[in-house]
């Protein structure tokens, strides 16, 4: 209540600095400007006659004319205007309009009801979020339980034994693999998540993919939510590779859930302009990131993915052969003429090389490869989605 009081107040005293002026009565000069030339010109003929410089009778004569063209000009006088003031409505409609404007425009940007948040209780209050968020079970548990996977019985059957079986087996990676990836198909994520680590710990030096399949799940189980095990799994991802796409999107995740979208921006920008717009990690950053930017404070529009698109080349496989050809390869012309005059991300570089390889074209394929390994070379994550279309198209050696 006294928030509002203070910016009616503000608003009044605004709005009466603004319709001041026009409550002040016109300044206006209605003499005629003739009147003081000649008032100024009789001055001057009596101090020529005091001096003795001008005849008495010439002085009358010029006295006399002066004084005709004086009243002649008074005569002619503009008569003193009468209205000293605005129109009240005028005055009371700018003062409405004023305060409907300011109050509009708040309601719009501002955050009514919202107390004082300064800047080191914001970062007090994320640092408390994520030391203080909830655990993988307890977000599992208030997870929305998945839509059941529509599947042979028999398959729900030989899934049924393979539980059974893994407890009897701790030591068989291939079990516990399978169960994994079962448990995952079947939208079981927090079961998978389970065997997934089972099959970690036996392992005992697990690769960055399993790591990386691992987070996956227990971000799936959670309902999208980042949990403290979760987070040792991303730290222990970019402990090996700070590049790592999935690494670098769960970690931004994280600080965009808890009120650190500046962060989130930063981690995310790189992977969302460079990488591969068909990656999941990839395209869940893009699907963020302006958000994210927006809260950040900063002015961001995240660029447009252009040329032939995987989509697009997987369309093209019910065309005729040749119609087939001629689409890829004027898509495929018009992105090489972009990257040769105007350069490109690396998900662009990727799709060439896809492009030519479908083409059939190996050798063209390799040779945009080996161009895009001397643009790229230092980027890790560029590297990636590079290396990723060149073992498609099979010119990886």
């Amino acid at each position: 209540m006294i928030f509002w009081l203070i910016c009616g107040l503000l608003t009044l005293g605004v709005a009466g600095v603004l319709t001041a002026p026009m409550k002040r009565a016109p300044s206006i000069n209605t003499e005629n400007p003739d009147i003081a030339v000649y008032k100024a010109q009789l001055s001057e003929i009596a101090r020529d006659l005091e001096r003795g410089v001008l005849p008495a009778d010439e002085a009358e004569r010029a006295r006399a004319e002066v004084a005709r063209r004086l009243l002649a000009a008074s005569k002619s006088e503009s008569p003193a205007q009468t209205s000293t003031q605005s129109r009240p409505m005028i005055i009371y409609s700018c003062v409405a309009l004023i305060a409907v404007s300011a109050f509009g425009i708040y309601a719009s940007l501002g955050a009514p009801g919202y107390g004082d948040l300064p800047l080191k209780a914001r970062l007090a209050a994320s640092q408390e979020m994520r030391a203080n968020r909830p655990s993988q079970a307890e977000l599992e548990s208030k997870a929305p339980v998945a839509a059941p996977v529509e599947v042979p019985q028999e398959y729900l059957d030989a899934i049924a034994k393979l539980r059974v079986i893994a407890p009897t087996r701790p030591n068989d990676t291939e079990v516990w693999s399978r169960l994994a990836f079962h448990e995952a198909e079947l939208r079981n994520f927090a079961a998978a998540a389970r065997a997934q680590e089972h099959l970690i710990s036996i392992t005992g030096n697990a690769s960055t993919d399993d790591l990386q399949r691992l987070v996956d799940l227990q971000v799936a189980a959670a309902n999208g939510l980042i949990s403290p095990e979760a987070e040792t799994t991303i730290r222990q991802i970019l402990g090996r590779d700070d590049q790592n796409i999935a690494g670098r999107y769960y970690l931004g995740a994280l600080y965009n859930q808890t009120d650190r979208p500046d962060f989130a921006y930063r981690l995310w920008r790189d992977i969302a302009e460079n990488g591969d717009a068909q990656n999941f990690h990839v395209a869940s950053a893009r699907s963020q990131i302006e958000g994210a930017a927006f809260r950040a404070g900063v002015d961001y529009t995240l660029p447009e993915v252009r040329g032939p698109s995987v989509a697009d080349i997987a369309n093209a496989q019910d065309m005729s052969q040749a119609d087939r050809d001629a689409m890829i390869a004027g898509m495929v012309a018009s992105l090489l003429a972009r990257l040769a005059n105007e350069g490109g991300s690396p998900s662009d570089w990727a799709r060439l090389i896809t492009a030519y390889s479908v083409l059939g074209d190996q050798d063209a394929a390799r040779g945009i490869w080996v161009e895009a390994q001397d643009v790229f070379g230092a980027n890790d994550a560029a590297m990636e989605v590079l290396r990723n279309a060149a073992e498609q198209a099979g010119i990886q050696e």
